[in-house]
């Protein structure tokens, strides 16, 4: 069964909002490798419209202002499957990208149940719904060294049925300060 991994950049103090945070080299080499194992990535329509058409633009061009960055963008367009659950969403502006409006735990339950690498999931809303289904088998927290004091937290919506106990399988420290950790689920 493939495994399905929850990966976000957050700061110190839970902010998740992109528009408050940056990546560096690091940073995004880490996420180009953790794209390497996975080959369908499950986005919301906001997350999606974030990444795409960003990312491809970068990969097509090799317009990132860092090798690390056009390599993360190469590693993002060799995902063979975006699927984005979206009901406002009409047309997919990649070729390899479908738009999905079935029941998010029947999808997902789907597609770990085919042939393949894992499945990578990333924002809030969405992921914030697989986890409270029980779906989500890993995570990669990457934690940046500021303190953001506003914007989006990460699960504040979150309503857990019980308490949710991970383990920590691996962690790394950036040259920044930034931390990646690697949590499966107990």
């Amino acid at each position: 069964m493939r495994k399905l991994i929850f990966a976000i950049n957050l700061s110190l103090d839970g902010c998740c909002d992109h528009t408050k945070l940056s990546a560096d080299d690091q940073v995004h080499e880490y996420f180009a490798q953790l794209l390497g194992d996975v080959d369908v990535l499950v986005y919301g329509r906001k997350s999606y419209q974030l990444m795409v058409p960003f990312w491809p633009d970068v990969a097509k061009n090799n317009s990132g202002p860092t090798k690390a960055m056009n390599d993360f963008a190469q590693a993002f367009v060799a995902v063979n499957d975006i699927v984005v659950f979206s009901r406002s969403l009409d047309q997919p502006e990649g070729k390899n990208t479908r738009i999905a409006r079935t029941d998010l735990q029947d999808e997902i339950l789907k597609l770990k149940q085919e042939q393949g690498k894992s499945i990578l999931t990333g924002g809030v809303d969405i992921p914030s719904q697989l986890i409270e289904l029980g779906l989500v088998d890993e995570y990669y927290f990457v934690i940046h060294p500021i303190v953001v004091g506003e914007g989006r937290r990460l699960f504040d919506a979150l309503s857990l049925p019980e308490r949710l106990q991970l383990q920590l399988i691996d962690s790394k420290i950036f040259k920044s300060g930034g931390v990646a950790l690697h949590y499966s689920k107990q």
